[in-house]
């Protein structure tokens, strides 16, 4: 299992999670076995969401789709998102 961390502020949070939560069923098609968000506890527009896949390289797709990347817009996603990939280690 690979683990996607996705951080990034919002405009809106609760925006943004209108738009998360109908992109639910499109996640899982794209490979998305999974997820959670949070929210600073200093700043509610300040979002941390995780991922999990079967693999890497599904992971790496999902990163790279055109669709996640509308829909982020469309979510209301301000700035550059800072993404790391994690295994849990043994």
């Amino acid at each position: 299992m690979v683990r996607l961390f996705i951080r990034h502020p919002v405009t809106d949070y609760e925006a943004w999670r209108k738009v998360y939560d109908d992109f639910d069923a499109e996640r899982r098609s794209m490979g998305v076995v999974g997820d959670a968000v949070y929210r600073a506890v200093d700043d509610p527009n300040d979002v941390t969401v995780w991922h999990d896949f079967d693999t890497r390289e599904s992971a790496e797709s999902f990163g790279k789709a055109d669709r996640l990347h509308e829909v982020m817009a469309e979510a209301g996603v301000a700035g550059v998102p800072e993404t790391w990939m994690v295994t849990e280690a043994s």
